[in-house]
């Protein structure tokens, strides 16, 4: 079968291999659609450091094909959005509703794929740039059959990590003020979590001007192009401001930012050595820096609710879709991403 691979020195789509059946508790899904993330880039830039050979693809959706053993909450022909969580279910963590925080879904890749008989490692525990993948059933959401594939594949990281960071980690009120830096695909569902969440000022901040129509379609109320005009907007500064780009700067400008009792939140994902600064004395008014793992999300509930939003015409998810690109052309998808000339490209299987 087809699928995206990285073997340690270049990505390329291969067309030999193969993938196991599912085991009990696990789901093998027929993959339609997958986001094209920069966390995919980033194992390939070495930012994200991860075995190889491993099939990239960490945000998808599917049709599924077999169910292992135990698994009752889907079946053969639904569809699903796969999460990256391969929880426990049974730790301290899962029990309080913190999937995110799991120890058992940190760190440990498996092996669920084979290339010329050699065992092929699955990136974030599910592998969407391939056209079958085995997940553990907890990962597969099931959605609505009229939920396109494509805007489907997009709850299961976009949706969820910048949605998720302004209704589960930041809590975000309605009437709070909102500082959104960068609007990628990340910093989009942080507009439009904001949005949802009743925010009174959602501010966006790209260098890219170009971008200024997109996030105001997502719930932008301004646009600037460098956060040295926040306070120009919002005086007193932000009661919540997003990092979404991953630049010890940025994050900085971010903490800057802040009002009284304001709260950072760090989404953007920089090189794993960073180290960011800050002004320790303006931290005493009761100000917070936050690290947000995937939206703090519980992706069992928190998918089935924004499939539902988006069917209500609250959430946008086809307005997310720059372009499609088939699997083979994965190269084209990439050069679009780096450049910037694309929100989020979605590979087709």
């Amino acid at each position: 079968m087809r699928g995206v691979l990285y073997d340690g020195t270049q990505p390329q789509v291969v067309d030999d291999l193969t993938v196991r059946d599912p085991g009990p508790g696990e789901v093998l899904v027929a993959i339609s659609a997958a986001g094209l993330c920069h966390s995919d880039l980033s194992v390939v830039d070495g930012t994200i450091p991860f075995p190889a050979p491993v099939v990239l693809g960490h945000e998808g959706a599917g049709v599924v094909e077999a169910v292992g053993a135990g698994v009752t909450h889907v079946r053969p022909g639904d569809h699903v959005s796969l999460s990256t969580l391969a929880g426990c279910g049974a730790c301290g963590d899962c029990d309080r509703g913190r999937p995110t925080m799991c120890r058992q879904a940190i760190g440990r890749p498996g092996q669920p794929f084979t290339r010329g008989g050699r065992p092929v490692y699955q990136f974030a525990s599910n592998s969407a740039f391939a056209e079958r993948t085995v997940v553990k059933a907890v990962q597969a959401v099931r959605v609505p059959k009229d939920v396109p594939m494509p805007s489907a594949a997009l709850i299961g990281c976009g949706v969820l990590t910048g949605v998720g960071a302004v209704l589960n980690r930041a809590r975000v009120a309605p009437g709070d003020t909102v500082l959104v830096i960068g609007t990628g695909g990340i910093g989009l569902n942080v507009l439009q979590g904001a949005r949802i969440a009743g925010a009174s000022r959602i501010v966006a901040v790209d260098a890219n001007p170009a971008k200024e129509t997109a996030a105001r379609r997502f719930g932008a109320t301004d646009f600037l192009t460098s956060p040295a005009g926040v306070k120009d907007v919002l005086p007193t500064g932000a009661d919540h401001a997003f990092e979404c780009v991953g630049r010890v700067e940025l994050i900085r400008a971010a903490v800057d930012s802040l009002d009284r009792h304001g709260q950072a939140i760090l989404l953007g994902v920089p090189p794993a050595d960073a180290e960011a600064t800050f002004q320790v004395s303006s931290m005493y008014l009761d100000k917070s820096i936050l690290g947000c793992r995937y939206g703090s999300s519980r992706p069992q509930r928190d998918i089935a609710l924004y499939a539902q939003l988006y069917r209500e015409g609250r959430l946008l998810l086809d307005e997310l879709v720059t372009a499609t690109y088939p699997v083979e052309d994965y190269e084209k998808a990439a050069a679009d991403v780096h450049a910037g000339r694309v929100a989020r490209a979605v590979l087709t299987f």
